[in-house]
Order: C-alpha cells, then sequence, then structure tokens
C-alpha cells in the first residue's frame, strides 16, 4: 500500500482513479509529451483507464502532489521497477503552474526520505533525456550521480544513482535542520534523540571562544526560545554540502542559511557546520557537530 506523504508545503497521496481530470491534463501538457512521451490520453476515459493500468501494476507506485493549502494536484512522484534496470528509479512530472518554484525538488525529497519502498533500497536510480535539463539539474540538486547512458525503447536516457548511504546521511542531516523550525508546524525537538548518539557533543565556535553542550544542555534553550514567542517563523536549512564516506564513519561539511523573527525583528543568517556521523545496525547517527555563524 502507498503511504501519504507530507513535506513543510506539500500533500502527497496515491493516485486514485478521481483523479482522471488531472490525469489527462498532466499527460498531455507540453514537457510531459516532449520529455516522457505521447500515451494516447485522448478522454478522460483513456485516463481512468491509465490510472487503473497503474495501480494494478505493483511494479508502479505514483503520489499525486497538491499543495497543503489547496487541492487541486500539481504534480506527481512515480517509483517504478523497470525490467531495463537493476533498481527501481524515482520519476516527477509537474503541470505548468507547479514548475519553478522548488515543488518538484521538496516532493522528491519527500518520497526519498520518507517512503519504506525507497528507504529499503540499496541503490536509487533515475532516468533522463539529455535534453531534459531541468530534469537534469534537479537530479543533481537531489546529489545523485550520472553513471552514464542506458538505451530503453530505442531512446538514449542519462541514468542516474544515489546509494542508500548518501541518502540516510542527507536524512539525518535534514531532520536536523528541520527540529527548529516554527514556521509550517510545531518543533519536533525529541527527533534530536533518534538523530544523535546519546554521547553526542556539540560545539558553538565564535570569536570569543567555544561553547560545548551536551544534548540536553544543546536543546533546552532552543525549546524555551522557539515556544514562548522569542523566536518565530524560523527556519533554517542547508545550503551546499561535501560529504565523505569510509566505511561506518562519515563526515559532512554543511552550509546553511537561517533566517526568522528575533523578538519581532527579520533577521537572516548564515554559516558553516561540520558533522561527524557512524553508522552502527544500519542506521546513521551523528556524534558531533560544531557550527559557527558568518559575521
Amino acid at each position: 500500500m502507498t503511504m501519504n506523504i507530507s513535506s513543510d508545503r506539500l500533500e502527497l497521496s496515491p493516485l486514485t482513479g478521481n483523479d482522471y481530470s488531472f490525469i489527462f491534463e498532466l499527460v498531455n501538457a507540453p514537457g510531459w509529451l516532449q520529455f516522457i512521451g505521447d500515451r494516447n490520453i485522448r478522454t478522460e476515459d483513456d485516463a481512468k483507464a491509465y490510472i487503473l493500468k497503474i495501480n494494478e501494476n505493483p511494479q508502479i507506485k505514483y503520489r499525486k502532489v497538491t499543495l497543503r493549502s489547496g487541492k487541486k494536484p500539481m504534480g506527481i512522484i512515480t517509483w517504478v521497477k523497470r525490467d531495463y534496470l537493476e533498481y527501481p528509479d524515482v520519476g516527477f512530472a509537474f503541470l505548468p503552474d507547479g514548475a519553478g518554484q522548488g515543488y518538484a525538488f521538496e516532493a522528491t525529497r519527500a518520497v526519498l526520505y520518507s517512503a519504506p519502498e525507497v528507504l529499503r533500497q540499496d541503490r536509487i536510480l533515475a532516468i533522463t533525456t539529455r535534453e531534459n535539463v531541468r530534469s537534469v539539474k534537479l537530479l543533481e540538486k537531489l546529489k545523485f550521480s550520472c553513471d552514464g547512458e542506458t538505451e530503453a525503447d530505442g531512446k538514449m536516457l542519462l541514468q542516474y544513482s544515489l546509494d542508500q548511504d548518501h541518502l540516510l546521511i542527507g536524512k539525518c542531516i535534514h531532520d536536523f535542520y528541520s527540529i527548529f523550525s516554527n514556521v509550517f508546524r510545531e518543533p519536533e525537538f525529541e527527533v534530536i534523540n533518534e538523530i544523535c548518539s546519546p554521547s553526542s557533543n556539540i560545539i558553538k565556535k565564535s570569536a570569543d571562544g567555544a561553547e560545548v553542550y551536551d544534548l540536553e544542555s544543546f536543546i533546552n534553550p532552543w525549546k524555551r526560545i522557539l515556544t514562548d514567542g522569542t523566536l518565530t517563523e524560523f527556519s533554517e536549512w542547508e545550503t551546499g554540502e561535501e560529504t565523505r564516506i569510509v566505511g561506518t564513519i562519515a563526515q559532512r561539511y554543511s552550509k546553511y542559511c537561517k533566517k526568522g523573527l528575533l523578538n519581532g525583528k527579520y533577521f537572516e543568517a548564515s554559516g558553516h557546520k561540520m558533522f561527524q556521523l557512524m553508522k552502527d545496525h544500519g542506521v546513521w547517527k551523528i556524534v558531533h557537530m560544531a557550527w559557527e555563524d558568518e559575521v
């Protein structure tokens, strides 16, 4: 069964027979016809049959993407096991109105970090055409690596891949940043105990020296200012990274930005974090983090 998934702005849910009008519009959109191909969906009955065929195939999962603030679907995220590929591939397609606003990145990342069928894979693939520049840029932003070309149905396709370790480390760091957001939801402070080793230490570096914390002394001040009105509309996110993995240890350099209202006054800032992680029983956890805000 395909589970529902949500992100800050989006809801992802299984495609149903009631979505035939949306699918009719999507598969006849210029971008779909140019880069995916004509599915010969000429009527709404054709669209209903197309959805039924997809949902009856256990090798295919389609999730429709809608704004949390609205009801109209704007795109889909696909998960397909193809005969000519060793591993399943993730895909995305959006209506023109949903393009250029970061929805495809947010929705695809939500599936990569949340869907059970994805997280249990050793490797995730993606395919696209060389001419589909937007798709190529999105895959690179999601940290997929190009493995070369493969041929399917007489067409040459670029094949990309993302291994499980890089995926799970990316999810761990994303979850760390998300702990402190109070823009779209209440902060989930308990997540820090799921993604960090109990003995983790955290260091804040500044011009005056260094402050060293354990998990409790680090998270408690954040709990206070993110819930008592001191820091509102706050979010922090990764803008660049370099990850090196050696066996079951890893290091991730992370550049970040943050913004919010501090005592009612808007601010923006950026800085650098250095994470060290270890893998134990298949789970990557943060064991050390040091950060420094840019001045």
